[in-house]
Parts: C-alpha cells; structure tokens; sequence
C-alpha cells in the first residue's frame, strides 16, 4: 500500500509538473504572440471606404464613385432578418460564445470528415472580424493564433451588435459589393429592409465565396447554397419552416443593377461633377470618402435639352450629307454575333446599331444589333425592321453609290411606326447646352455635346471659343450703364481702325457687307451691326468693356482691343450664360454650380452653394417675432435699370432681328445670336425671366461650318426647341420692370417720341427720354441724355455704377 501510495503521488507530481510546464509553454506562447497583435481599439473609431453618391435635383441617384461599392449601415438600421440569415450561414452560436467556438470547429471537422458538400468553416464572426480589419488572409498556424487571441480581445471589448455591424458592412459579397446595404441594392434594387426570405438566404450565401456563387455563371451552385442558408435558419427558429419551403421554391431573383448617368442623358453633367468633387476634396475623399452630392440636375429638363441640341447637330450634319456607313461585315450566315460585337455608343437612344440585309426598289431590310445576356453570351433573338425610302432620302440612296448589304449604320425608330426606321450618322459637328437659373446659377442641364461615350470632352465647360456677336450685348450694357440711350445714335458706316506699328489697318465689315447709315443702339444689337458696335467701343473705350466683361465673367482679362468688341476673345458657353443671367436678373452677381449641397458620411453639411444668411430661421417657435428673413450680399455688377434696357433691346432681337425664328415659342424672351469670322462658331444665348439658356455649335477643330452657316439658322432653333419644351404649360410672363424705368412711345428707326406707325415702347431712366419736342421728327440724330453725357461718352472713361 505505500508503494502504491508513492507510486501515485509520483504520478500526481509528474502530471502537475507536466500540467505546469504545459500551462507555462502556453503562457509563454500566448505573451509571444500579443507581443505582436494588432491595436484592436482601433475598430472603435473604424471608417470603411463608403462610396460617394451623387443625385439629381428630384432625389434619384445620378452616379456613384468608389473604390469599393459599400453603404455603412449602424447596427439599428440593419433588420433582425439579415442578422439572423448571415448568423446561420456563418455562425449559430455568435449570441453564446467568447470569440472561438468550440462546437463549431467540432463540427466543421465532423462535416468535412464526412465529405459533405458544404463545408462549414471553423471561424467565427469575431474571428472574421479579426482578419479581416487587422490581419492578412495567410493560412498559417500563427495567424490562426493570433486571430483567437484577437477574437478574445474584440469580445470583451465591444458588443455583440458591434462586431456584427462591422461584419455586416466589411464582408465581400461579390460583383464589387462590399457589405449588405450596397450588395442589396446592386443584386436587388432594393434596400435591406425591403429583402425578402430568399433574398437575404442568398446574400448570406455569398461570403464562403462570391465567385462560387455567381448568380449568373453558376446559377445552379447559388440556388443550392441558398436553400441550404434558408434550411440553417429554419432550424434555428428565425422562420417557419413553410416560410422556408416557399423560400427555397422561389427563383434566385437577382437582377444586377447598372446605375449610369445615361438614364438622364447626363454623362456630361455627372463628370463635371465628379471633377469638381476631386478638385475639393481629393481622389481619396471622392472615392472612399461616403459623400452624399445633391447635385441642381432637373432630369426631365436635360432630357429636353439633349434632344433639342442633338436635333439641332443632326440636322446639320444631314444637310451636308451622308458619309458612309460605320463599317462593313460579313452577314452570308447568322448576322448577329459579327453585329453585336460592333461597339455601339450607350447614351444614345432611341438610335440603334443595324446591318443592312438586302435593299429593294430604294428600301431597306435591317436586323438590329442584339443584345448581350447576363452571361456575356449573345442574344437567339434576331429583330429586323425597314428603312423606308423617306428615311434613306438625306443619303446617297442604295446600290453601287450608296448603302449595300453588310453596312453597319445606326437607325432610328420612327415614332408610330413598329419596326419602321430612318438612317441616321453619328454628326461631325460638335456643340454644347445649358440651361440655368439666373438667380442662382443653378444649372438646371447640361449637355457638352453629342454622346459622352464617344467623347468626354464638355464643350460647355471646357470648350474656349469666340462668341461671336453674342458678346455685344456685354458692350452695349457698357455703353447703356454710362451715359447712353437704348435711343441714342451711333453711325453704321465703314471704319478704319490703326491697330499700331506693324500690324496694318483693320476694316471691320458687317455681316451682309454692306453699311445702313445712322441707327439707334437698339438698331445695332437687333441686328448685330459690326461697324456700329465698333464705333459705340471706340467711344465708351475698351478698358471700361474689358471691366464690365471680367464683372460678367466672361473673360478674366479682356485684352483692350477693339476687335474684341465683336466676340473675338475666348471664353466658355457656361460663362457665357452665366454672364446672360446677369442680365437676366437685374445685375446680380451669381456663380454659375451644378451642386448645390454636400454633405459627409455622417450627414454634416459641408458645402452649400447658397450662401445667403437667414436671419430668424433657427428659431425654435414662433412667438410673435419678425418672420425670418433672407439677406443677399451678393455684388451689383449692373444697374437694374441698365439690365432691363439691354433686355428689352434683346426682346427686339427675336421679334424683329436675327433671332425671329424664336417667336413661334410665344413667350416673352431675349436673347442674341452669335456667329463669328468664316462661321467657325455659333451662338444663341437668351433667357426667359425665369430661365437662361446658351447654346454653342462648332468643330472641335475650328473650321468654317459654311458660307451660309449663321447662328439665325442652326443655334437659334435649337434654342427654340428647348424652350417651346421647357416653357409648355407655364404662364407667360413679361420681364420685370424696375422701379424708375419709363416706357415711352418711340419711332423704332429714329428712336424718337412717336406716336404713329412703326412704334415701340422704349425702356428709359429718369431724365434720359428723348425731348417732347422731337414727336414726329424722322430724322435720326444724338440724343444728349444728361449734362456730362459728352464727356462720358467721348472720353471713353466713363464710371461704373
């Protein structure tokens, strides 16, 4: 018995030793390892990379940037159902264990000894968390180590809901989606709170490995480990199990979506935004940053102005001819697959690629490029349609000198007419539109040419071109704004112009070549008398002009020439219509903006492009006091009077001078063509009250766009046409007339008192109408407006108001 009795305390002593050592080569291990463990704190303060989104005036999402399509979601806005799908796929026991669960690593080792095909991994949420935010993906025992440790750590230091939103909105779920908000919207078109059973089952699914279940390629596969999600939580009590078993029986669903500014035709639009964002704040903050971007887009208003300037292109482009069809393919067998990999633009519809197949009596058979499935593959489905000889007439026609068989060219569906098409090119001719607020700047639409997919150059923001006559408006509100009359007489006749030692004589000529004696001011912008508009900037001087054009933004620094008079600087179609808004508005400085507010990813404002004060509009209630109020500090760059007068001059373009083709809309508007030397850019800039719009045309590469090319007849009726949209169903209303302005009766050619035939109402400002006594005189002559209107005016150095 004392043997027996050494012999076990023997035993008792080498196992407590051994069970010492042991503890104490664990100890050691474990000191070793968090020796070199992550800052784990670190997830308190964790910021993921949140994609940037961009929407339009009405809330609808315009564009998204990012690096990683993810929305973080906190853990109280993601539902119990999306919590409790992901819980049963990954981790049952999340509620119960510490970081490591036991029973799930038995089980992981029982399933995969039993060569089941789903294999559940060993590692926790937590220990998911661990790896993913602060260690490597290796596969190696000490990672392992570390990631236990780290799961111990993360346990005790944050919640359980904590660590599963911080799961919820890391994991990779596949096609770029990262977390459950952005994964819910790209699979579904839904938010997570609009998931259903099977929808939530398959996002589930997707962590043990996105490519392995792609809803597509492998649709089989997906639907599978999607049942086997819906059975987890069937058993674990988070839905019925006929809930489940009309989940299972339902189809995968998944209908990827493709967000594109081409929805509203405003891919100009959306990346003049993005590089204004980048500009601000930076590559990195645009792209990871979580900006929401509420950007002034009105969609249906661009959708108007897309169309109204690439009718405008196209018709131009027809009138000059048919090119030739885009390529040529071999269609002796199935057409489609040598037509669908023609690249075809996206942002341009209705328009669709097509193949002629045979061509009959001036007609023509089409087959229509298919489409391509969600698998990459192409379409079974063959449409064709007919060109008709009235859709082919602007062409060379059919046959040998014209369209022949397996010629690629885009057609139009003719609206009314299934399966009718005309023959339609993609033009030469470039151009830009926008349409603006003019009492805020904000623009409304954009569109910098004819399809941004060909051609991301924005020919309203980044095109320098001369504007032409349309500038004049800028040197007669000059010359209104010190000393003269919309009145007042200024000689068309033939001027030399000594331009220095060197460089020659100028003779600037009008458009028709040939001069009209003296007319009044209005005379001259109506219709945009060159030697007249010379003359009135000899005298007002170009120094005061080149003020007056830097306070419209219309140039930085006008060289003080005279040619610059005519529009032979260089500027841009949105300064250009920003500077008409001032016109438009009454003389209020503006900054033209396609964002109105950003704010961050926690909602903060931080830029408004409205940054007029409101005074009493934080107040809590309402007790009696002084309802809030809104103080504008913006710069009065022109006298309200001098404003309406250059608009009422305006008017008379479109009702008697070059712009008359604008009448048909029926509204009151102003406005000025522009077209400069060998017609290598054309203009129409004007406004509504309440809208300004400018319209440029022209070859990237400048060239002559004809010998009878003139703003009157391409510009002016793309102006035409958007506004006769813009403006359908809204009141007519008259421009604002400022306190102080008077409306006299005048002779339109002589600009004197007149009651008769030939009459116009003239917008004068106190003390300048012409004298009572020249009623009825027909001789055109110099009204003196004011007692130092000679010095101001012959001097050329007259004051700014």
């Amino acid at each position: 018995m004392r043997f027996f009795a050494r012999f076990l305390g023997l035993i008792f002593a080498t196992g407590a030793i051994v069970f010492v050592v042991a503890a104490a080569g664990a100890g050691l291990v474990i000191w070793k390892y968090e020796q070199d463990l992550p800052d784990y704190t670190q997830l308190k303060n964790y910021e993921p990379p949140v994609m940037t989104r961009v929407h339009a005036g009405d809330g609808s999402v315009l564009a998204e940037y990012s690096h990683e399509r993810r929305l973080y979601l906190p853990s109280t806005a993601i539902p119990a159902l999306v919590k409790e799908a992901f819980i049963s796929a990954e981790d049952k026991n999340f509620y119960t264990h510490n970081g490591v669960d036991p029973e799930g690593m038995l089980r992981a080792v029982g399933i995969l000894i039993q060569g089941q095909k789903h294999v559940q991994g060993a590692s926790t949420i937590t220990q998911q968390v661990a790896k993913n935010f602060l260690l490597t993906n290796e596969q190696t025992f000490d990672r392992k180590i570390k990631e236990a440790l780290l799961s111990f750590r993360i346990e005790s230091a944050y919640s359980k809901e904590k660590i599963l939103e911080l799961y919820l909105n890391e994991i990779y779920l596949g096609l770029g989606n990262y977390g459950v908000a952005a994964a819910a919207l790209n699979y579904f078109g839904k938010s997570v709170h609009e998931l259903t059973i099977p929808e939530v089952a398959y996002l589930a699914a997707l962590p043990k490995g996105p490519n392995n279940y792609h809803p597509f390629l492998k649709h089989d596969r997906a639907v599978e480990r999607r049942n086997y999600v819906i059975d987890r939580m069937a058993e674990n009590g988070y839905i019925t199990r006929p809930d489940a078993d009309k989940a299972k029986a339902a189809p995968l669903g998944v209908t990827t979506r493709v967000l594109s500014p081409n929805t509203y035709a405003a891919g100009f639009f959306a990346e003049e935004v993005r590089r204004e964002l980048g500009d601000r704040f930076g590559e990195k903050k645009l792209y990871e940053g979580g900006l929401s971007v509420r950007t002034t887009l009105d969609p249906k208003m661009q959708l108007m102005a897309r169309k109204a300037l690439i009718d405008g292109l196209v018709r131009y482009d027809e009138a000059h001819g048919y090119r030739g069809p885009m390529r040529h393919i071999d269609i002796a067998g199935d057409w489609g697959p040598p037509l669908a990999v023609v690249p075809a633009l996206g942002d341009v519809q209705p328009w669709r690629l097509a193949v002629i197949l045979d061509l009959n009596d001036g007609s023509a058979r089409i087959g229509i490029q298919p489409k391509h499935e969600s698998d990459g593959s192409v379409s079974s489905d063959r449409d064709t349609g007919t060109m008709l000889p009235v859709g082919l007439k602007w062409s060379k026609g059919t046959g040998r000198n014209g369209l022949q068989s397996g010629d690629v060219v885009y057609a139009e569906p003719i609206e009314g007419k299934a399966g009718e098409y005309r023959l339609r090119q993609i033009p030469e001719v470039g151009g830009g539109i926008v349409a603006m607020d003019p009492y805020t700047g904000r623009v409304f639409a954009m569109v910098g040419g004819f399809s941004f997919d060909q051609s991301a150059f924005n020919r309203a923001t980044q095109a320098m071109r001369q504007p032409g006559s349309s500038f004049k408006p800028i040197v007669y509100a000059t010359a209104l704004d010190n000393g003269y009359t919309p009145s007042s007489i200024v000689l068309d006749a033939p001027i030399e112009i000594d331009q220095g030692a060197g460089l020659g004589v100028w003779r600037p000529e009008n458009f028709e070549g040939k001069s009209g004696g003296p007319h009044t001011l209005r005379y001259g912008v109506e219709h945009s008398i060159n030697q007249m508009t010379v003359r009135l900037a000899r005298d007002v001087g170009m120094p005061l002009i080149a003020e007056y054009a830097k306070r419209f933004g219309v140039y930085d620094d006008l060289p003080p020439y005279l040619s610059m008079s005519l529009g032979a600087g260089e500027t841009t179609l949105m300064r250009m219509t920003t500077a008409y808004s001032m016109l438009a508005n009454g003389g209020k400085k503006i900054k033209s903006t396609l964002i109105d507010r950003i704010q961050d990813r926690w909602g903060h404002t931080i830029y408004r492009h409205d940054e007029r004060v409101c005074q009493g509009c934080d107040e809590a209630k309402w007790d009696h006091q002084d309802e809030p109020k809104l103080v504008d500090k913006r710069e009065q760059v022109l006298d309200p009077l001098t404003a309406y007068q250059i608009t009422s001059i305006m008017e008379g373009v479109i009702q008697r001078g070059t712009g008359q083709s604008i009448k048909a809309v029926g509204k009151h508007l102003a406005g000025k063509t522009g077209t400069t030397n060998d017609a290598k850019d054309l203009w129409f800039v004007g406004f509504s009250p309440d809208l300004t719009v400018g319209v440029f045309m022209g070859y990237d590469r400048p060239r002559s766009l004809g010998d009878s090319a003139q703003a009157a007849t391409y510009t002016a009726p793309i102006f035409r046409d958007f506004m006769t949209m813009a403006l359908k169903n809204k009141p007519d209303i008259p421009f604002r007339v400022p306190a102080g302005i008077k409306l006299i009766s005048v002779d339109a050619r002589t600009g004197q008192r007149s009651s008769g035939s030939g009459t116009i109402l003239e917008a004068f400002k106190p003390g300048t109408a012409p004298p009572e006594g020249y009623a009825g005189d027909s001789s055109p002559r110099a009204v003196v407006v004011n007692p130092d209107a000679d010095t101001a005016v012959g001097s050329g150095t007259g004051g700014l108001y």
